[in-house]
């Protein structure tokens, strides 16, 4: 069951569950990034925060945590459908409600991964965790969908990968994600 929260501006403060497992806090004065939404798929779980909010602008920040040590997430520079087939690229995109600015920007370099007994070389992230930002725009109110897709893998197994898994949001008639 998928329930749906508003997202309301600074000065309120909502709860729930949003997507399946997912837990939204707004604090009352909001300053703080707002969760707004979680969920563990295929080995990582992905946290979805509203940082930076001025009138219709804010930044997404999605973070990357894979669950067990030792496995890394491809990097937003690989292509759509990986290098010869192997590897699914960081994504973290948006429709209806909301526009991006730009792709999604990550302060982690990434790190050339030669795939062992092939040529490929293949552009990881480095072991652990990853966080992207997205800037976005509210275009007016109603429900806006992120859809995030990533492939975690360590040197011995590649996990399945996650294909435009959406996370609904609410956006209010002011245009303040939250």
């Amino acid at each position: 069951m998928r329930r749906q929260l508003p997202l309301l501006g600074a000065g309120a403060a909502v709860a729930g569950v949003l997507a399946a497992g997912a837990f939204v806090a707004l604090r009352p004065d909001g300053t703080a990034p707002s969760v707004v939404g979680r969920f563990t798929q295929n080995g990582v779980t992905v946290t979805l925060t509203v940082k930076d909010r001025s009138g219709p602008h804010a930044t997404l920040e999605a973070s990357f945590a894979p669950q067990h040590p030792g496995y890394h997430l491809y990097s937003v520079d690989l292509p759509p459908t990986g290098i010869d087939g192997v590897g699914r690229p960081l994504r973290v995109t948006v429709r209806s409600a909301v526009l991006s600015a730009g792709p999604p920007v990550t302060a982690e370099r990434p790190v050339r991964l030669p795939l062992a007994g092939t040529s490929l070389v293949l552009p990881v992230y480095p072991d652990g965790p990853v966080t992207a930002d997205l800037q976005v725009r509210a275009t007016g109110s109603g429900t806006a969908t992120v859809l995030v897709s990533y492939a975690a893998c360590s040197r011995e197994n590649c996990l399945p990968p996650v294909t435009d898994h959406p996370v609904e949001l609410r956006v209010s008639a002011s245009g303040v994600i939250s």
